[in-house]
């Protein structure tokens, strides 16, 4: 072992195994998004924080069922977009999910095909669709052991209060829909004129903006301020301000 040590200690540095540098790219915006750098720093076109090409992105799983909010889900997916999540799309079908009564969406996934995902986002709109579903009260209940975290937009919470994720917690919801969900989830504490409230796991958010609220904050939790900001800066959406929601400590 002395052997090999001194063998070591006298090769040339050219001859030392040298770590290989990582190459950058931008997250995915746009058409620079193909453009590799050698170095990190910012997007020169977008201004986006470049991440390592060889780092696996986190993966988020949005469901969606007829009757979804747009912008409910919308605005969250721009968010995690720049912020290099892998976004896909589940329906408990592959049939074309209708979204706002006008908008057709066809889902990536069924519920029987969908892979794993480090969170699972459930969004507002017609949410008994899904929580009044035993199938996909049940799928969602089956995924838990694999999801590091859940994420909830409006009403959204009502399918989370179904699955039993809610229990125990401070939550919240869409302001008209506040007495509603303290009765679907009475172990829960249900809080108004709040933002977004993070338990760690869980993070439920009042209505549609308060949604883009949400998914900076857990970007900002995830990649650090800095990121959430500019992504805030780089979707012109100057209502957000950090920490305006409620983190409770575990």
């Amino acid at each position: 072992m002395k052997q090999l040590l001194l063998v070591l200690l006298c090769l040339p540095v050219w001859a030392m195994p040298q770590q290989k540098p990582n190459d950058y790219v931008c997250p995915p915006c746009g058409p620079c998004d193909s453009i590799v750098y050698h170095a990190p720093g910012l997007c020169p076109h977008c201004g986006m924080t470049l991440q390592p090409k060889d780092t696996t992105p986190l993966s988020i799983c949005f469901y969606l069922y007829d009757g979804t909010e747009v912008l409910d889900f919308a605005g969250p997916l721009e968010v995690f977009s720049y912020a290099g999540f892998k976004i896909f799309t589940v329906g408990k079908t592959k049939a074309p999910v209708t979204v706002q009564g006008t908008l057709k969406v066809i889902p990536d996934y069924a519920m029987e095909d969908a892979p794993a995902a480090d969170y699972f986002a459930i969004f507002g709109g017609s949410d008994e669709v899904a929580a009044n579903d035993p199938a996909v009260i049940n799928w969602i209940k089956s995924r838990d052991a694999a999801t590091k975290g859940y994420f909830s937009v409006c009403t959204g919470a009502f399918v989370l209060a179904r699955a039993g994720l809610l229990d125990n917690l401070t939550v919240t919801t869409f302001h008209k829909s506040i007495q509603s969900l303290q009765k679907a989830a009475p172990g829960a504490k249900v809080l108004n004129n709040v933002r977004y409230v993070d338990n760690g796991r869980v993070i439920t958010t009042a209505g549609i903006s308060a949604g883009i609220d949400g998914a900076l904050h857990l970007v900002a939790r995830l990649r650090g301020e800095a990121a959430a900001l500019r992504i805030a800066q780089h979707m012109e959406y100057d209502k957000y301000v950090p920490e305006q929601g409620m983190v409770v400590r575990q």
